[in-house]
Formats: structure tokens, sequence, C-alpha cells
């Protein structure tokens, strides 16, 4: 995409608005395929919680990919998008029984990451397949928030309570069809993946029906030019090398799995937000844009870093700026950020708002949501309308008979 394009976007659609790139998404699913091409069974299960779009939904399922989920309400949507439900996985974190038997019943397929859930739907259920995550104690990510498969990290199973777990599946009788890990986000070092990824095959060992291992994903991307990302192609010749061996050793070729979200959406996203307000202060120039943390939480709750453009004056002279919202309290999207002379009125990009952006926008402050708009074919397509004031209050229910106020009791009367 062009910067005209992004600026004609912004004009039609205002802003701030989303936008997303389908040819990038697409390059991204089919790289990751061809890293991994020497696997007999690879299955890509894209993570919904990135970018949850039905359109956005309908693209990966056009691509062959699964659908990997963490509430009922997603699995859902990946139904309504296409999706068979055997191609969906339903992996959640602390959930009901009862959340886990509705997906069960809508016939996806149970990833079950607690000891005290796993007994009691194998003791319910002992003929629907499922899948056990587990905890291999390893640290990785780039952020304590997104590091999820250390020891004192509440995602999965303990791999010391391995003794425990197979004695419920041999009590229950259930049907353990995948072993499945998630380490973190933003994986630099492919040897610490490497190392978690032999703690998997290990335990994998002591289940001898097995279809698919998931390894989870957690690849980093690139978040301004020159960063470092995940070298998948090392990853995808190592990993293959060492699960097609353990697939000869286990005497059944099983699937490699792995539930990408942030490295197929990720870098096809931008952000567009309009300049409210130049602000100079003794130190600091701030920007102040039509936008917030209700919009874009990554770097306030992350610390991310995303690249911020002007792509009304992209040749004009650089300047130190922090860019800032508008929101009641601080939300600083970037603190003294070399950006090409800002004037308002212009139109500020960020880039990577592919993934974990518009999924946690909120209504805080009573601000709407904004539109997002996928970029196919040289078309810009409109997937989400703004909200409204409607949208706003639509759930609301406004019980006037409690606090009537002043000139409703003199109407009364």
């Amino acid at each position: 995409m062009e910067y005209g394009d992004l600026l004609k976007i912004a004009k039609t659609y205002g802003d701030p608005v989303y936008v997303y790139d389908s040819e990038k998404i697409i390059s991204q699913f089919q790289r990751l395929t061809h890293a991994f091409g020497s696997v007999k069974k690879l299955k890509l299960n894209y993570a919904a919680k990135a970018l949850s779009n039905i359109t956005i939904l309908r693209l990966m399922n056009n691509l062959g990919s699964g659908l990997d989920t963490v509430s009922i309400q997603e699995v859902k949507l990946g139904l309504l998008a296409g999706f068979k439900p055997e191609s969906i996985i339903f992996t959640p974190n602390g959930v009901s029984l009862e959340e886990i038997e509705a997906a069960a019943a809508l016939g996806v397929r149970i990833n079950i990451d607690n000891l005290s859930i796993l007994e009691q739907f194998g003791s319910k259920h002992p003929d629907i397949p499922v899948c056990i995550r587990i905890n291999p104690h390893v640290m990785a990510g780039g952020n304590s928030k997104i590091s999820v498969g250390h020891i004192d990290s509440k995602f999965g199973i303990s791999i010391h309570q391995i003794p425990h777990l197979l004695r419920i599946v041999e009590l229950t009788n259930m049907n353990i069809n995948g072993i499945h890990m998630h380490t973190g986000s933003d994986i630099l070092d492919i040897d610490v993946f490497l190392y978690a990824s032999e703690i998997l095959f290990e335990t994998a060992k002591n289940f001898k029906n097995l279809d698919f291992i998931d390894f989870g994903s957690g690849f980093k991307v690139p978040y301004k030019e020159g960063d470092i990302e995940t070298n998948i192609e090392e990853l995808g010749k190592k990993l293959s090398s060492r699960f097609n061996s353990f697939c000869k050793q286990y005497g059944k070729e099983l699937t490699l799995a792995f539930e990408p979200g942030k490295f197929l959406v990720s870098e096809a996203g931008f952000f567009l937000a309009k300049v409210n307000v130049v602000k100079q202060t003794t130190s600091t120039v701030f920007a102040s844009i039509d936008s917030g943390f209700n919009h874009l939480i990554r770097p306030m709750f992350y610390g991310s870093n995303h690249e911020i453009i002007n792509i009304s004056n992209p040749k004009g002279k650089e300047r130190y700026y922090s860019i800032v919202g508008y929101i009641c309290e601080t939300d600083t999207f970037g603190s003294n950020r070399r950006i090409n002379e800002i004037s308002e009125g212009d139109i500020l990009c960020f880039r990577n708002a592919g993934a974990y952006c518009f999924t946690m926008a909120s209504n805080y402050n009573s601000r709407f949501r904004p539109p997002e708009v996928l970029w196919h074919n040289g078309k810009a397509i409109l997937i989400r309308e703004r909200e409204t004031f409607e949208d706003l209050i639509k759930n609301q229910v406004d019980v006037k008979d409690l606090f009537p106020t002043q000139r409703e009791k003199v109407v009364a009367k």
C-alpha cells in the first residue's frame, strides 16, 4: 500500500480508522507454510483473538487455515465465518466447565489447561477427544504480560504434574488426541523454542493415540526498520527435522500444529488518526491525536513500539514529538519520536496495527470504536462501520422512573 492510498481511505471513511492489507496476510501465511514444507501434515490455526473481524476470519478460512479460539464467542464467530467445527480448536484459560461443554457440543476440538476441569470433563465425556495444554516452565516472550510458559504462569498444566495428569486419564479412560504448549509472544531465540519443544516431545511419549502436537506460536515480527524478528526459516528447518524424527520414533505420522496470530496479521495493519493539536511545552512538543488508548492500548499496556509516520508530510524535515491521545489519563503512544514535521490536521499512521489493536479497543470515555477497512486487490472495502451514539447506548436500560429529571417531574405534574 502507498501513503496516498491510506490518505484516501482516511478521507473516505474518516479517522481514526484501521486498515488491513490482505496481500501481506496471504504472504505471511505462505511464508510460514513454506518454512515447514518438509512436514507431511501441517496445520496452521489462526489465533482469532489477534484480529477477529469476520471478513479476516473468512480470508483465513479461504487460505486453508484452521482457527484457534479462546472463548465460546470466538468459536461461534469461526462457525459463522465458514470454518468446519473440526477445524476449530478451543483453547480457553480459566473458563467454566459449562463453557467447555458448550464448545464441545458444537463439535470443535477441545484443549484443556488445568487438572480440575480435565478430571470433570473426562468423567462426564470420556468419549470426546481432548488436547492437553502443558506448561513447559520455559521463560520466553518479549514482555512479562505475554510470557505465559514460565513456572509462575496461570496457563497450562505443569510438567511436574504429569503423574497426576496420567492418573486422571487412566481413571476416566478419556481419549487424549493432542499435546499443546505456548511459551509466550515475541520469541527471538529459536533455541529456547526448540528446548521447550523437547519437553513437549518427552511429554507426548506418555500418550499412545495422539493425532497432533501443537507448538503454539509467539513468533516475533519487526516493529521498525532494522528490528530483529524470529528466523522462521531456520526454525522451520530445525523443528521440522526433529518433528519428523519424533514421528518415526512414535510410529505414526502426527500433525504439526501452530496457532499464529501476530505473525499473520500484525504487519498487515495500519491505524490512521488525525492530529488535533500541536502543543509546545518548555521541553516537549506534543502532537495530540483524535484517538487514545481506547483505540490502541498496546503502547501503554505492553510498552510496545509502533512506528509512527506522518503520511501527510512524508518528506518534511524531521523533528522530535511525543504523540499522545485525548483520554483523561496519560496515553502516550510514543515519546520524543523523530517524525517528519507535524501540523494540526495531518494524518499519522501507526504501523503493525493488525494484531491485538482493534480487538483490545473499548468505549472508554464513551468514545466510539473506529471502522475497519480491508485493502484487497487494490480496493478499499469497509468491513466494520464506525460506531454511533446509538451503538453506545444500545444495551443500556434507562430506568427513568427511579431517577426522573427535574424537567420530567414538571411534565409529570
